[in-house]
């Protein structure tokens, strides 16, 4: 397997139409309307019909990692501009089968349930490990932890350990204070793919949250937004074959639990059904961080031991949660996305938590999707500030003077 394609997987998902085959349907002109569909969207598909867009984009990055492709090995001329989106090659032919195979799979033996998925076989290879190697019997276990958490005996309940993050933040009083944060820094992707940006944050109690990474004119990058007004979301990446889009989907849901968890102070009512796992230790994504989040968090990219907390937010999506044990600060989140092919995972560290007006806030956040990764520094945040409707809305495209 190349280990540059392993690397690029998940963005070049960002520009890869699809394995199982299709192409544009028509000229793509400003957003998407809403709730549509990835045949409405797209041509030639096969399978995966009549799923969201943003779950259909979410397979295919979940693809890319499971086989550790990027979009040129299963794409004539991807990466260039003959690119030829439609044309069937023979790993999207067998992608299709692959699909449809898991799916009987899961019909036949699980009633349904997604046990099986791509990534149970290929583990970010292009085809699947058939012999135990003797380094892996002889050497450390697998230490991955499952999507879906149980609870386990013997652990403090999930009240306490978020209370005394709720404490270590600020406590209660002050942080049913917070009704709105405006924040600002610099952005930097996977690898310094696309150079740098600026970095701006908007948010609003209880549930309306909008993150824009502008980019200068001279890399012929366009805005990166999410945004999310408490009823819909919008979707706007540069370099995609979808630039712009209503979100309708996993990614809807995960914009609404993201603007939630914004304002802490309510976690216990936006996710229900807490259960406490075992305690873990996790290690920081790697890359880039400031001295002083090394500082302020104990060393980024040393191990920590966290308690694990996960709960169910909106339409049934899981969010897992790690709190370092000593500050009790939340360290991590990841939440699950379901598609027809499985588990899409978006995760978001915290940490340089800085004190403003009281409340301990995160000053470095690294977001990664199986799209790319953006390392977040902030350089202010003012808490509490008038924030006009148009920041949540639709975006527009703008540029970096």
């Amino acid at each position: 397997m190349r280990f540059w394609s392993r690397a690029i997987a998940g963005i070049a998902a960002l520009s890869v139409v699809s394995l199982v085959g299709v192409v544009l349907a028509a000229p793509q002109a400003g957003s998407q309307q809403k709730a549509q569909t990835s045949d409405q969207v797209f041509k030639n598909i096969q399978v995966l019909k009549g799923i969201p867009v943003d779950d259909f984009m979410g397979t295919m990055g979940l693809m890319c990692a499971a086989v550790g492709y990027d979009c040129s090995e299963c794409h004539t001329g991807a990466g260039t501009d003959k690119v030829d989106w439609a044309a069937d090659t023979r790993q999207k032919v067998i992608a299709r089968k692959m699909v449809t195979m898991v799916a009987g799979i899961n019909r036949d033996n699980f009633s349904g349930r997604q046990v099986v998925t791509c990534w149970s076989c290929h583990h970010g290879r292009d085809r699947p490990s058939t012999t135990p190697a003797m380094e892996t019997v002889y050497g450390p276990a697998s230490l991955e932890m499952d999507d879906a958490l149980v609870q386990m005996p013997g652990q403090p309940s999930a009240g306490e350990i978020i209370d005394k993050y709720i404490q270590a933040l600020g406590g209660d009083q002050r942080l049913a204070g917070l009704k709105s944060y405006v924040a600002k820094g610099t952005s930097v992707g996977f690898g310094g793919f696309g150079g740098g940006g600026q970095v701006h944050i908007f948010a609003k109690f209880p549930d309306q949250r909008t993150m824009l990474i502008q980019f200068e004119a001279a890399t012929g990058r366009g805005d990166e937004v999410r945004a999310y007004d408490g009823r819909t979301g919008w979707m706007m990446t540069p370099l995609a074959v979808l630039t712009d889009y209503e979100l309708s989907g996993i990614e809807l849901d995960g914009a609404k639990l993201d603007a939630e968890l914004s304002f802490p102070g309510q976690i216990k009512q936006v996710l229900t059904n807490l259960r406490v796992s075992l305690p873990a230790t996790i290690s920081d994504l790697p890359g880039p961080s400031s001295q002083t989040s090394k500082e302020a968090n104990g060393g980024v990219g040393q191990d920590r031991a966290v308690n694990v907390v996960q709960g169910t937010g909106p339409r049934g999506m899981l969010a897992t949660l790690y709190f370092d044990q000593k500050s009790g600060l939340l360290v991590r989140m990841v939440r699950y996305g379901k598609t027809p092919i499985g588990r899409v995972p978006t995760q978001v560290d915290y940490s340089d938590y800085r004190d403003v007006g009281g409340i301990k806030m995160p000053f470095h956040l690294t977001f990664a999707w199986l799209d790319g990764r953006n390392s977040i520094q902030l350089s202010e945040i003012q808490t509490n500030v008038p924030i006009d409707a148009s920041k949540f809305g639709r975006p527009v495209q703008s540029r970096v003077q």
